[in-house]
């Protein structure tokens, strides 16, 4: 996948819950963007490194979101997968919020 560098817009600020996570599609690429209870963003690759079924449907958790399929487990800060059966870490991408919108910045 070839994406270029820019920021595109995602959503607004309160379009995600603190301690929570949303779909977002952009061209072919699917992405989980996530708010923290501290109201920062962040934003990973959507689909679990395991099976290739979207986090947006999993469940976060501090700063860890688990895969609703099998429980693997990512540090969606960092991308790290902290439980198997994931063992394959996920890309990250900056995240910024301006005049209440959140972006992030495909590469």
């Amino acid at each position: 996948m070839s994406l270029s560098e820019e920021w595109i817009e995602v959503c607004g600020m309160e379009d995600i819950d603190e301690e929570d996570v949303i779909r977002f599609d952009y061209k072919d690429a699917s992405f989980a963007v996530y708010r923290s209870d501290d109201n920062e963003y962040f934003a990973t690759d959507g689909f679990c490194s395991h099976e290739r079924v979207h986090l947006s449907g999993g469940l976060v958790m501090g700063n860890i979101i688990e895969c609703p399929k099998h429980n693997g487990r990512f540090d969606y800060k960092s991308g790290a997968a902290k439980k198997t059966p994931a063992c394959v870490d996920l890309r990250t991408y900056p995240v910024q919020v301006n005049a209440g919108k959140v972006y992030i910045k495909l590469r």
